[in-house]
């Protein structure tokens, strides 16, 4: 575990994309390619928004990303797939972008990514941190048993409200009830795992992460088992961190 502290969310997003960005480097460099997992919500903006301008030959790079939420049309301004479409891909061009979609067969969906994202290990995850400590969309009690690659999860209610809270949806009633999620044990297959959480809304979420012996209850606490995982946080996410040090 690498644990690195900005003044600002800025410098934190400068400085992980350069991590990801040299990750991704060191796997086209060996292999010829490079496999990639996003995050996304508010919390991954300035992270995204350097990353697009690293050096790194995006047309060796394939695409995967964490979530979506179950019946909700791509042209949402919450969905996850238009987010990275506008932030990422339409920016850098990948070689391919691989995306969860909540939408028709569910199931059959989740069938495609589960072949698709288990043909070669992720390189770089970039795997953020929710404010009830949920990795993806696995809230507390996540599921740490299953050897899925994705599955359909309820959201609870903490979670709704910090969506409502970022501003993608107006009321908690509006947030969709369901979401298809990449599992832990999916998520801890990655090489490397890059945590960019900013903001004293997560504060909470890092102290009881970092202050927790490893539980589903914390599900961020599972990252601290994983050999190469560097957690980025600015000065509002490490405000409880000296509790913990």
């Amino acid at each position: 575990m690498r644990i690195n502290v900005f003044p600002t969310t800025e410098e934190m997003g400068r400085d992980a994309a350069k991590t990801i960005a040299a990750e991704l480097n060191r796997a086209i460099a060996a292999r010829g390619c490079a496999r990639l997992l996003l995050s996304t919500g508010a919390s991954q903006f300035s992270t995204l928004d350097a990353l697009v301008r690293e050096e790194v030959d995006w047309s060796k790079v394939t695409m995967f990303h964490l979530d979506e939420y179950v019946a909700l049309p791509k042209t949402h301004i919450a969905s996850f797939r238009k987010y990275l479409q506008e932030r990422f891909v339409d920016i850098v061009h990948p070689q391919e972008a691989v995306f969860v979609s909540g939408e028709g067969d569910v199931q059959a969906n989740i069938a495609a990514l589960t072949e698709r994202i288990r043909q070669a290990p992720i390189d770089v995850g970039v795997v953020g941190i929710g404010e009830n400590g949920h990795i993806a969309f696995n809230d507390p009690p996540a599921d740490f048993e299953t050897d899925a690659a994705y599955i359909v999860v309820d959201l609870d209610e903490r979670c709704k409200r910090q969506q409502v809270g970022e501003g993608w949806f107006a009321t908690v009633d509006d947030v969709p009830k369901q979401a298809v999620s990449m599992t832990v044990s999916q998520i801890m297959s990655c090489r490397v795992i890059v945590s960019c959480v900013p903001d004293v809304r997560k504060a909470d979420a890092i102290k009881n992460t970092l202050a927790s012996d490893v539980t589903n209850l914390v599900p961020a606490t599972i990252l601290k088992t994983h050999p190469d995982w560097y957690l980025y946080l600015d000065a509002g996410s490490a405000s409880g961190f000296a509790c913990v040090k």
